[in-house]
């Protein structure tokens, strides 16, 4: 499956690939990643970028990689999650260093909230934050998301789900 690409007024929504690797490893191997199952080594982001590349052919859907329009800088990961185990189908969002506070996470989110609703037709969507992870937790309420309940995951330990609104309550 090739993942389509989204464009965002700043941003393009596209497929990972092999030439994002080495950021992806950077953040992996930094502090950013502590919400997200990091650090770990350049070994295992390997492992991880194959599986949100592997994502989309397992369910159809997935995280796309964001780059900005403008310099063509790679920097998040953001999209569509449902790894086994996960309570249901995730929106997520992942920043490289030195792209906060822009509010990329927002916008590429929106435009893969819409895709989720517009052309998977899902009825609604969650995020899961870390407890500790407040900005995550700030674009989950920019997006309209309320912290709905609990969910205990293995590696992860506890997160808060955040119910999107749903494509109903967004027209």
């Amino acid at each position: 499956m090739t993942p389509p690409i989204l464009e965002t007024e700043r941003l393009r929504l596209r497929p990972l690939c092999e030439a994002d690797f080495p950021v992806f490893a950077e953040f992996y191997e930094s502090d950013r990643s502590r919400y997200v199952g990091g650090p770990v080594s350049a070994e295992q982001s390997w492992r991880i970028l194959a599986s949100e590349i592997g994502h989309w052919t397992l369910r159809g859907y997935g995280r796309w990689g964001v780059e900005e329009k403008s310099t063509g800088a790679f920097c998040g990961v953001i999209g569509l999650w449902n790894p086994h185990a996960w309570p249901e189908p995730e929106l997520g969002w992942d920043l490289m260093a030195g792209f906060e506070g822009k509010g990329y996470a927002t916008e590429a989110a929106l435009a893969a909230r819409a895709y989720a609703y517009d052309v998977l037709k899902w009825p609604t969507a969650i995020s899961l934050v870390v407890l500790e992870n407040v900005g995550s937790a700030s674009v989950a309420k920019r997006l309209g998301a309320t912290r709905e309940s609990r969910f205990t995951h293995d590696r992860f330990g506890e997160m808060d789900i955040y119910r999107h609104p749903s494509p109903e309550a967004l027209k």
